[in-house]
């Protein structure tokens, strides 16, 4: 039976009869991520408590900086210099937040032949139809392919790195689903390990999704207003989460989305809304369940709720924003900083 706090955020697990099985043999995973500028809510508390959780239970957790796959699609222009220094930057903020794994960069991999002789065969295995509809694990359209095509590359590579690490455990959100799922595929036709995969929760952007495809609502540091970072200011957060979509619903409610992903599945057994005493004086709240029902009845309001949300992310980001202001020097490189 997979504990409670290993299964927390987890949309799904594919399959979980094979995690259960490899977590009985000090099995190894890996989450891949781009440096591709500042870190936002999804990636530094929800991908990275799960880097967390998944080492607690006794997985030997890799967090691959993928490098090459940046440049290939465009992050900095382009510049491996800049992406890497995001890389470093990276690491910084992880630990920050007490998540320690060990760190591969791409670039380790592509100096092997044996690498790209399994970008070949994968690729040899995979028809362009398939590989163009995994392209949106990078964030991109099929079309794309036709004006750029190093893009079509990106998910051999992926794929590649799965098996050229011998993984057992593919950890993203659920926008990496179709890379793990052909990675799957492709492992059974070659004769390599067939990686589990989990898939988190994504997060979505401050601008709200509604009945939105949740992968293009999520969000992200390239969509401008969508994402608070975790180095930002306590001015930032407040200001980000004050013109939050916060509708008397769940679906879509990124402010809810917060409370119930992040606050009560890592932070708080208690979430306290303050408010004056004319209005009833705080609030105080036992599970996301009790807040979920206060909210939607009318009885909590969306400014305070905001409100205590921006409180609570404040405090958890503090060691965040101590670390950034000692080692200030790649914020300013990149011109995060000024």
């Amino acid at each position: 039976m997979l504990s409670r706090e290993l299964m927390r955020n987890v949309e799904e697990v594919i399959t979980l009869e094979e995690l259960e099985d490899a977590l009985r043999s000090s099995p190894r995973g890996y989450v891949g991520l781009e440096p591709s500028g500042r870190v936002h809510l999804g990636t530094g508390l929800i991908i990275g408590n799960k880097v967390k959780d998944l080492m607690e239970h006794g997985v030997s957790m890799i967090v691959f900086l993928a490098d090459w796959h940046a440049m290939i699609n465009d992050k900095f222009g382009g510049d491996i210099e800049k992406i890497r220094l995001a890389g470093e930057y990276m690491k910084g903020v992880f630990g920050a937040l007490g998540i320690n794994p060990r760190y591969i960069w791409a670039d380790e991999l592509v100096s092997s032949k044996d690498y790209w002789e399994k970008v070949i065969k994968v690729a040899k295995k995979t028809t362009l139809k398939r590989a163009k509809r995994a392209m949106s694990i990078m964030g991109r359209k099929e079309d794309e392919a036709e004006l750029d095509s190093s893009k079509i590359i990106y998910p051999f590579m992926q794929v590649s790195d799965i098996f050229h690490m011998e993984l057992d455990i593919a950890l993203g959100g659920m926008d990496q689903r179709h890379a793990h799922m052909l990675a799957r595929d492709v492992a059974e036709k070659l004769g390599y390990k067939k990686p589990v995969a989990i898939h988190t929760v994504l997060l979505a952007g401050l601008r709200g999704s509604g009945r939105m495809d949740p992968i293009e609502a999520k969000m992200s540091k390239s969509k401008e207003g969508t994402a608070i970072f975790v180095e930002d200011s306590p001015e930032d957060i407040r200001r980000k989460m004050k013109k939050a979509f916060c509708p008397p619903q769940v679906e879509g409610n990124p402010v809810l989305q917060i409370v119930r992903h992040i606050i009560f599945a890592y932070y708080s057994q208690k979430f306290v809304v303050p408010r004056d005493e004319k209005w009833g004086g705080d609030m105080v709240f036992q599970s996301y369940e009790e807040l979920e029902k206060s909210y939607l009845s009318g009885e909590l309001h969306p400014m305070d709720l905001k409100n205590a949300v921006a409180d609570e992310l404040i405090r958890i980001l503090k060691p965040v924003r101590e670390y950034i202001e000692k080692n200030d020097d790649i914020p300013r490189k990149l011109g995060w900083l000024q």
